[in-house]
């Protein structure tokens, strides 16, 4: 190949942004070894084991497909926590090229096997994000090798998509992005927020609209200078990751920031990313038709995310193929301007009339005085669902009923779930979901000791025993 195949100025980025996709693996398997089986396991809310009967392999691509146990979901997941463990540490980065290849593709094979039969619980755009960064990371290759240039270029066309389309769909989705007043709301309403959020909430309006404007500029206008030569590029890239900074700053959303920044080092040159490299040597012809063939590959998928961008109806966070390649992102495309909350209670008083006590979750609003608690990169699935019930209780047709006849069983894998389990002992006889209508604490009601301040806004579900939630 000739020279411009090579980019051996960008090893120490290649460092970077393999290390960084590797935690963000290591986060996944984690989390997917503590929630996924009260979730969607053999009995979980959502069982895995049903969903593979209903789905074939070639709609739902899954090692799981061949035989789904919770002990074999185990060991999967725990093999994908060692092997992330091992790409952050660069334990990766030191194999012959086969070796690096072989590791990576079974980090993505093994992730690409839990989204696809996660259902509901995994439908969140970081997902399709990490596997996509995950599957490029396979053709850049070891240390020991120059960075192929083709690949550094689909990193920054990913990038490009999850930033352009997200500053799309936001000026094309509500009204509150065009006029500026998007974050009068936003840190308040968000599905998870941060220990500052309060904080970026109460910052003057002002600002707020100087946060929207330079969020347009990032989004719509510094991506195109990705592709720019350097040193623009480096500037590009680190206004995106001086963005994403901010936003892990304000609130809690898992990996997202953490992958996105990892691509925005894919772009960084030597001269910012300064760090001694190996020797390095061109990658042997065979990897280099892989390499050239992946870029066709995706060159020809690319039409679908194009299209999704210029088109009127644009979508986010779709994934066009089951491999959860050359899809298109974005986030709030619409905002919500007041906070509702799901508030899960149970009582031993089987008339109903006393003793009702509040399940906690973590990561979600619920004890007013309760501070909000820096989750992310981690990512807490039921309590983002718990947000889309809020606002529209049809999210949890599925899967809601599960939850509450597992909590008047005293069900431990549901327990473990919880931050905080009123009946530690014996279960409740009787539960129910009720709204809470949430703002941030003013002044007076933060010298108080709140973080919020909260009143009732209905009923959600009723109250209910175990003969009223048969299953």
């Amino acid at each position: 190949m000739g020279s411009w195949f090579w980019a051996p100025e960008y090893a120490q980025a290649r460092e970077v942004c393999t290390r960084l996709v590797g935690l963000a693996y290591l986060l996944g398997f984690a989390a997917a070894v503590h929630q996924f089986r009260p979730l969607a396991g053999e009995h979980g809310l959502t069982p895995a084991p049903r969903f593979l009967r209903a789905v074939g392999f070639r709609r739902s691509p899954s090692l799981f497909h061949l035989h789904y146990s919770d002990r074999a979901f185990g060991a999967v997941a725990w093999t994908g926590v060692l092997l992330g463990l091992a790409a952050v540490l660069g334990v990766v980065a030191a194999l012959p090229l086969w070796a690096w290849m072989l590791g990576w593709l079974v980090l993505w094979a093994l992730y690409l096997s839990i989204v696809n039969i996660g259902q509901v619980w995994y439908g969140f755009g970081w997902e399709s994000l990490l596997l996509e960064a995950g599957f490029l990371v396979i053709f850049l290759g070891p240390a020991h090798t120059a960075p192929p240039a083709p690949v550094l270029w689909l990193l920054c066309w990913l990038l490009f998509r999850v930033e352009f389309g997200a500053g799309l769909i936001k000026l094309r989705g509500d009204s509150c992005w065009r006029d500026l007043t998007a974050l009068h709301h936003h840190h308040e309403t968000q599905p998870m927020p941060g220990p500052l959020s309060r904080f970026f909430h109460r910052l003057p309006g002002p600002l707020h609209e100087a946060e929207v404007l330079a969020n347009h500029g990032t989004q719509l206008v510094v991506p195109f200078a990705l592709f720019a030569p350097q040193p623009i590029a480096d500037v590009a890239a680190v206004l995106v990751v001086l963005t994403q900074c901010w936003l892990l700053l304000s609130g809690n959303f898992a990996w997202l920031n953490l992958v996105t920044i990892a691509l925005a080092c894919s772009a960084m040159d030597d001269r910012l990313l300064r760090f001694p490299a190996p020797e390095m040597r061109d990658s042997p012809l065979w990897h280099q038709v892989l390499v050239l063939a992946l870029a066709a590959g995706m060159l020809v998928i690319a039409r679908h995310p194009v299209r999704n961008m210029l088109g009127r109806h644009q979508v986010m966070n779709r994934s066009f193929n089951r491999l959860h390649l050359g899809g298109t992102y974005g986030a709030f495309g619409s905002v919500t301007r007041t906070r509702y909350e799901v508030v899960v209670e149970g009582t031993p008083d089987r008339s109903g009339g006393s003793g009702w006590r509040e399940y906690e979750f973590p990561g979600k609003p619920g004890d007013p005085r309760r501070r909000p608690p820096q989750v992310a990169p981690y990512h807490l699935r039921l309590g983002w669902l718990l947000w889309f019930v809020a606002i529209s209780p049809g999210y949890g047709r599925g899967w809601m009923p599960a939850l509450l006849r597992g909590l008047l069983r005293g069900d431990r894998g549901i327990r473990r779930l919880l931050r905080h389990d009123p009946f530690p002992d014996e279960p409740p006889v009787l539960v129910r979901a009720r709204l809470y209508r949430y703002r941030f604490a003013d002044r007076a009601e933060r010298r108080a000791g709140r973080w919020w301040s909260r009143e009732p806004a209905g009923d959600l579900l009723p109250p209910m025993s175990a003969a009223d939630l048969p299953g």
